[in-house]
Protein backbone atom coordinates (compact mmCIF):
# COMPACT_ATOMS: atom_id res chain seq x y z
CA UNK A 1 0.00 0.00 0.00
CA UNK A 2 1.66 3.45 -1.27
CA UNK A 3 2.13 6.19 1.23
CA UNK A 4 -1.00 8.47 -1.06
CA UNK A 5 -3.79 5.41 -0.11
CA UNK A 6 -4.99 7.05 3.11
CA UNK A 7 -4.70 10.90 0.97
CA UNK A 8 -6.81 8.97 -1.85
CA UNK A 9 -9.50 7.26 0.53
CA UNK A 10 -9.65 10.25 2.88
CA UNK A 11 -10.77 13.64 1.51
CA UNK A 12 -10.74 15.28 5.08
CA UNK A 13 -7.57 13.50 6.04
CA UNK A 14 -5.99 15.04 2.93
CA UNK A 15 -7.54 18.78 3.48
CA UNK A 16 -6.37 18.58 7.36
CA UNK A 17 -2.90 18.61 6.57
CA UNK A 18 -3.13 20.92 3.49
CA UNK A 19 -4.91 24.05 5.32
CA UNK A 20 -2.66 23.26 9.12
CA UNK A 21 -5.00 20.65 10.79
CA UNK A 22 -3.55 18.41 13.27
CA UNK A 23 -6.14 15.75 12.71
CA UNK A 24 -9.46 15.79 10.58
CA UNK A 25 -11.71 15.81 13.48
CA UNK A 26 -11.07 20.25 13.40
CA UNK A 27 -14.26 19.55 10.13
CA UNK A 28 -16.48 18.15 12.21
CA UNK A 29 -16.28 21.19 15.12
CA UNK A 30 -16.11 23.07 11.96
CA UNK A 31 -19.29 21.54 10.50
CA UNK A 32 -21.21 21.61 13.42
CA UNK A 33 -20.53 25.33 14.29
CA UNK A 34 -22.04 25.78 10.72
CA UNK A 35 -25.28 24.45 11.49
CA UNK A 36 -25.44 25.56 15.17
CA UNK A 37 -23.41 28.88 15.29
CA UNK A 38 -21.79 27.02 18.45
CA UNK A 39 -19.46 30.19 18.69
CA UNK A 40 -21.35 33.02 18.40
CA UNK A 41 -20.57 35.65 21.79
CA UNK A 42 -18.18 32.96 23.30
CA UNK A 43 -15.73 34.66 25.92
CA UNK A 44 -14.63 32.10 27.36
CA UNK A 45 -14.29 28.11 26.00
CA UNK A 46 -12.65 24.78 27.11
CA UNK A 47 -11.67 21.84 24.59
CA UNK A 48 -11.32 18.57 26.99
CA UNK A 49 -9.81 15.39 26.16
CA UNK A 50 -7.72 18.08 24.02
CA UNK A 51 -5.30 16.24 22.39
CA UNK A 52 -3.74 16.15 19.85
CA UNK A 53 -5.65 19.71 19.49
CA UNK A 54 -7.65 20.25 16.67
CA UNK A 55 -10.25 21.11 18.18
CA UNK A 56 -7.86 23.15 20.28
CA UNK A 57 -7.02 24.97 16.80
CA UNK A 58 -10.30 25.64 15.80
CA UNK A 59 -11.21 27.65 18.71
CA UNK A 60 -8.09 29.36 18.41
CA UNK A 61 -8.85 29.87 14.85
CA UNK A 62 -12.69 31.04 15.15
CA UNK A 63 -12.01 32.93 19.10
CA UNK A 64 -8.78 34.23 19.88
CA UNK A 65 -7.37 35.19 16.21
CA UNK A 66 -10.11 37.36 15.04
CA UNK A 67 -10.15 39.15 18.54
CA UNK A 68 -6.69 39.78 18.12
CA UNK A 69 -6.27 41.03 14.55
CA UNK A 70 -9.47 43.24 15.24
CA UNK A 71 -7.11 45.00 18.23
CA UNK A 72 -9.33 43.59 21.32
CA UNK A 73 -7.30 43.79 24.66
CA UNK A 74 -8.98 40.86 25.91
CA UNK A 75 -9.13 38.48 23.29
CA UNK A 76 -11.48 35.31 24.24
CA UNK A 77 -10.21 32.58 26.90
CA UNK A 78 -9.43 28.83 25.64
CA UNK A 79 -8.16 26.19 28.38
CA UNK A 80 -7.48 22.81 26.84
CA UNK A 81 -7.52 20.17 29.41
CA UNK A 82 -6.09 16.46 28.42
CA UNK A 83 -3.99 13.71 30.45
CA UNK A 84 -1.77 13.76 27.94
CA UNK A 85 1.12 16.38 26.69
CA UNK A 86 -0.09 18.18 23.54
CA UNK A 87 2.13 20.63 21.53
CA UNK A 88 1.57 24.15 22.01
CA UNK A 89 -1.33 26.43 20.07
CA UNK A 90 -1.77 29.86 19.98
CA UNK A 91 -4.06 31.55 21.99
CA UNK A 92 -5.04 28.18 24.12
CA UNK A 93 -3.85 27.80 27.93
CA UNK A 94 -3.00 24.06 28.22
CA UNK A 95 -3.78 21.94 31.51
CA UNK A 96 -2.61 18.13 31.74
CA UNK A 97 -5.25 16.75 34.58
CA UNK A 98 -7.74 14.68 34.85
CA UNK A 99 -11.25 15.96 33.64
CA UNK A 100 -13.37 14.05 36.26
CA UNK A 101 -10.90 15.89 38.99
CA UNK A 102 -12.28 18.71 41.34
CA UNK A 103 -9.00 20.36 41.50
CA UNK A 104 -8.99 20.56 37.80
CA UNK A 105 -12.27 22.58 37.30
CA UNK A 106 -10.91 24.90 39.76
CA UNK A 107 -7.83 25.25 37.62
CA UNK A 108 -10.33 26.02 34.72
CA UNK A 109 -12.20 28.28 36.68
CA UNK A 110 -8.24 29.93 37.78
CA UNK A 111 -7.50 30.91 34.17
CA UNK A 112 -10.99 32.61 33.43
CA UNK A 113 -10.26 35.22 36.63
CA UNK A 114 -13.64 33.52 38.50
CA UNK A 115 -15.50 33.63 35.45
CA UNK A 116 -17.80 30.27 33.85
CA UNK A 117 -17.59 29.17 30.76
CA UNK A 118 -19.80 30.00 27.80
CA UNK A 119 -18.45 26.77 25.57
CA UNK A 120 -17.42 23.18 26.70
CA UNK A 121 -16.54 20.88 23.95
CA UNK A 122 -15.01 17.08 24.24
CA UNK A 123 -14.22 15.17 21.41
CA UNK A 124 -12.52 12.51 23.47
CA UNK A 125 -13.10 8.74 22.77
CA UNK A 126 -11.51 5.51 24.16
CA UNK A 127 -9.65 3.07 22.26
CA UNK A 128 -12.59 1.40 20.23
CA UNK A 129 -12.50 -2.46 20.82
CA UNK A 130 -14.97 -3.29 17.75
CA UNK A 131 -17.80 -4.45 20.21
CA UNK A 132 -20.11 -2.06 19.62
CA UNK A 133 -22.46 -2.10 23.04
CA UNK A 134 -19.05 -1.85 25.22
CA UNK A 135 -17.68 0.85 22.94
CA UNK A 136 -20.98 2.64 23.90
CA UNK A 137 -20.94 1.82 27.26
CA UNK A 138 -17.22 3.21 27.90
CA UNK A 139 -17.98 6.44 26.03
CA UNK A 140 -21.08 7.31 27.75
CA UNK A 141 -19.14 6.84 30.81
CA UNK A 142 -16.36 9.43 30.07
CA UNK A 143 -18.91 11.61 28.52
CA UNK A 144 -21.20 11.50 31.85
CA UNK A 145 -17.25 12.13 33.27
CA UNK A 146 -17.08 15.10 31.07
CA UNK A 147 -20.73 16.40 32.57
CA UNK A 148 -18.99 16.39 35.89
CA UNK A 149 -16.74 19.43 35.11
CA UNK A 150 -19.50 21.03 32.68
CA UNK A 151 -21.57 21.21 35.89
CA UNK A 152 -18.55 22.79 38.01
CA UNK A 153 -17.58 25.51 34.63
CA UNK A 154 -20.08 26.34 32.41
CA UNK A 155 -22.79 29.25 32.84
CA UNK A 156 -26.53 28.85 33.10
CA UNK A 157 -27.04 29.04 29.60
CA UNK A 158 -24.01 27.85 28.12
CA UNK A 159 -23.79 25.25 25.48
CA UNK A 160 -21.82 21.60 25.69
CA UNK A 161 -21.02 19.87 22.68
CA UNK A 162 -19.72 15.89 22.72
CA UNK A 163 -19.41 13.23 20.92
CA UNK A 164 -21.25 10.05 21.72
CA UNK A 165 -21.43 6.86 20.11
CA UNK A 166 -25.07 5.61 19.08
CA UNK A 167 -26.42 2.34 20.58
CA UNK A 168 -29.49 0.80 21.32
CA UNK A 169 -29.37 2.30 24.93
CA UNK A 170 -28.46 6.05 23.90
CA UNK A 171 -31.91 7.38 24.96
CA UNK A 172 -30.26 6.83 28.43
CA UNK A 173 -27.85 9.45 27.51
CA UNK A 174 -30.26 11.71 26.13
CA UNK A 175 -32.50 11.55 29.36
CA UNK A 176 -29.70 12.03 31.48
CA UNK A 177 -28.33 15.27 29.05
CA UNK A 178 -31.98 16.46 29.17
CA UNK A 179 -31.86 17.09 33.16
CA UNK A 180 -29.25 19.21 32.93
CA UNK A 181 -30.05 20.97 29.40
CA UNK A 182 -33.51 22.13 27.93
CA UNK A 183 -31.97 21.66 24.16
CA UNK A 184 -30.23 18.83 23.33
CA UNK A 185 -29.76 17.86 19.53
CA UNK A 186 -27.50 14.76 17.84
CA UNK A 187 -25.48 16.24 14.81
CA UNK A 188 -23.95 13.97 12.31
CA UNK A 189 -21.29 16.03 10.41
CA UNK A 190 -20.02 15.37 6.84
CA UNK A 191 -16.69 14.71 7.82
CA UNK A 192 -17.92 12.04 9.84
CA UNK A 193 -17.90 8.49 7.93
CA UNK A 194 -21.83 7.08 7.63
CA UNK A 195 -20.06 3.58 8.58
CA UNK A 196 -19.01 5.05 12.16
CA UNK A 197 -21.68 4.81 15.04
CA UNK A 198 -20.33 8.29 16.47
CA UNK A 199 -22.34 11.64 16.46
CA UNK A 200 -22.38 14.68 18.64
CA UNK A 201 -24.57 15.85 21.13
CA UNK A 202 -25.24 19.63 20.72
CA UNK A 203 -26.29 20.20 24.32
CA UNK A 204 -27.72 24.24 24.74
CA UNK A 205 -28.99 26.35 27.54
CA UNK A 206 -27.42 24.74 30.68
CA UNK A 207 -29.80 24.42 33.26
CA UNK A 208 -28.78 22.38 36.49
CA UNK A 209 -30.90 21.76 39.00
CA UNK A 210 -30.91 23.87 42.41
CA UNK A 211 -28.35 22.98 44.39
CA UNK A 212 -26.49 21.53 41.71
CA UNK A 213 -22.75 22.88 41.49
CA UNK A 214 -19.32 20.50 40.59
CA UNK A 215 -18.63 16.98 40.52
CA UNK A 216 -20.31 15.47 43.01
CA UNK A 217 -23.12 13.01 44.87
CA UNK A 218 -25.74 15.66 43.74
CA UNK A 219 -24.57 15.04 40.02
CA UNK A 220 -23.76 11.18 40.51
CA UNK A 221 -27.26 10.97 42.49
CA UNK A 222 -29.09 12.77 39.48
CA UNK A 223 -27.65 10.81 36.64
CA UNK A 224 -28.16 7.65 38.71
CA UNK A 225 -32.21 8.45 39.35
CA UNK A 226 -32.44 8.97 35.84
CA UNK A 227 -30.18 5.59 35.10
CA UNK A 228 -33.05 3.70 37.24
CA UNK A 229 -35.91 5.13 35.69
CA UNK A 230 -35.13 4.46 32.47
CA UNK A 231 -34.11 0.61 33.18
CA UNK A 232 -37.19 0.62 35.36
CA UNK A 233 -39.32 1.84 31.91
CA UNK A 234 -37.96 -0.49 29.65
CA UNK A 235 -38.53 -3.31 31.78
CA UNK A 236 -42.10 -2.07 32.36
CA UNK A 237 -42.12 -1.57 28.43
CA UNK A 238 -40.86 -4.83 27.90
CA UNK A 239 -43.26 -6.78 30.11
CA UNK A 240 -46.14 -4.78 28.54
CA UNK A 241 -45.33 -5.71 25.38
CA UNK A 242 -44.71 -9.35 26.07
CA UNK A 243 -48.43 -9.30 27.66
CA UNK A 244 -49.93 -7.51 24.68
CA UNK A 245 -48.03 -9.97 21.98
CA UNK A 246 -49.70 -13.21 24.16
CA UNK A 247 -53.30 -11.60 23.97
CA UNK A 248 -53.03 -11.46 20.45
CA UNK A 249 -52.44 -7.16 20.58
CA UNK A 250 -50.11 -5.79 17.83
CA UNK A 251 -48.42 -3.99 20.09
CA UNK A 252 -48.12 -1.16 17.63
CA UNK A 253 -48.74 1.61 20.50
CA UNK A 254 -45.84 1.39 22.29
CA UNK A 255 -42.99 0.92 19.49
CA UNK A 256 -44.52 4.18 16.92
CA UNK A 257 -44.53 5.98 21.12
CA UNK A 258 -47.98 6.97 21.04
CA UNK A 259 -50.59 7.27 23.87
CA UNK A 260 -51.31 4.06 26.05
CA UNK A 261 -48.08 2.81 26.52
CA UNK A 262 -48.28 3.72 30.72
CA UNK A 263 -45.55 5.52 32.27
CA UNK A 264 -43.28 4.09 29.93
CA UNK A 265 -43.51 5.10 27.12
CA UNK A 266 -43.16 8.84 27.83
CA UNK A 267 -39.54 8.31 28.88
CA UNK A 268 -38.59 5.78 26.22
CA UNK A 269 -39.77 7.69 23.83
CA UNK A 270 -38.07 10.78 24.38
CA UNK A 271 -37.25 12.27 20.97
CA UNK A 272 -33.97 14.36 20.25
CA UNK A 273 -33.71 16.03 17.24
CA UNK A 274 -31.04 14.48 14.62
CA UNK A 275 -29.30 17.00 11.89
CA UNK A 276 -26.90 16.19 9.40
CA UNK A 277 -24.24 19.06 9.31
CA UNK A 278 -21.80 20.28 6.69
CA UNK A 279 -22.29 21.25 2.46
CA UNK A 280 -23.75 18.46 0.94
CA UNK A 281 -21.62 19.28 -2.38
CA UNK A 282 -18.80 19.26 -0.26
CA UNK A 283 -16.46 16.16 0.21
CA UNK A 284 -18.06 12.78 1.39
CA UNK A 285 -15.97 10.95 4.22
CA UNK A 286 -16.86 7.40 2.40
CA UNK A 287 -15.64 8.31 -0.75
CA UNK A 288 -11.83 7.77 -2.88
CA UNK A 289 -11.17 10.52 -4.79
CA UNK A 290 -8.12 10.43 -7.53
CA UNK A 291 -5.37 12.27 -6.85
CA UNK A 292 -3.74 14.26 -10.25
CA UNK A 293 -0.24 13.14 -10.58
CA UNK A 294 1.01 16.62 -11.89
CA UNK A 295 -0.22 18.79 -8.76
CA UNK A 296 -0.51 15.96 -5.94
CA UNK A 297 2.09 16.47 -3.35
CA UNK A 298 2.07 14.10 -0.47
CA UNK A 299 2.21 16.09 3.08
CA UNK A 300 3.44 14.61 6.30
CA UNK A 301 0.96 15.38 9.33
CA UNK A 302 0.95 18.53 10.86
CA UNK A 303 1.77 17.51 14.10
CA UNK A 304 3.10 14.22 15.19
CA UNK A 305 2.24 12.44 18.48
CA UNK A 306 4.44 14.17 21.71
CA UNK A 307 4.09 11.01 24.00
CA UNK A 308 2.05 8.22 22.36
CA UNK A 309 1.17 5.36 24.21
CA UNK A 310 3.21 2.96 21.68
CA UNK A 311 6.80 5.33 22.41
CA UNK A 312 8.16 2.68 24.73
CA UNK A 313 7.40 -0.26 23.35
CA UNK A 314 9.38 1.14 20.09
CA UNK A 315 11.92 2.13 22.33
CA UNK A 316 12.36 -1.83 23.99
CA UNK A 317 11.64 -3.45 20.77
CA UNK A 318 14.77 -1.43 19.10
CA UNK A 319 17.01 -2.46 22.34
CA UNK A 320 16.30 -5.42 21.85
CA UNK A 321 17.69 -5.57 18.24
Amino acid sequence: MGKSSKDKRDIFYRKAKEEGWRARSAYKLLQIDEAFDIFTGVEHAVDLCAAPGSWSQVLSRKLYLPALRAGNPNPPTIVAVDLQPMAPIEGVIQLQGDITSEATAKQVISHFHGQPADLVVCDGAPDVTGLHDLDEYVQAQLLLAAVSIVCAVLRPGGTFVAKIFRGKDVALLYSQLKMLFPEVYVAKPKSSRNSSIEAFVVCRRFDPPPGLAGPGCALQALLAGAAEDYFTAAAEAEAAEAEAAAGGAAGGQLASGGGGGGGAAPLLARAVPFLSCGDLSGGDADRTYDLDPATYVRLDPVQPPTAPNYKTAIALAKGAL
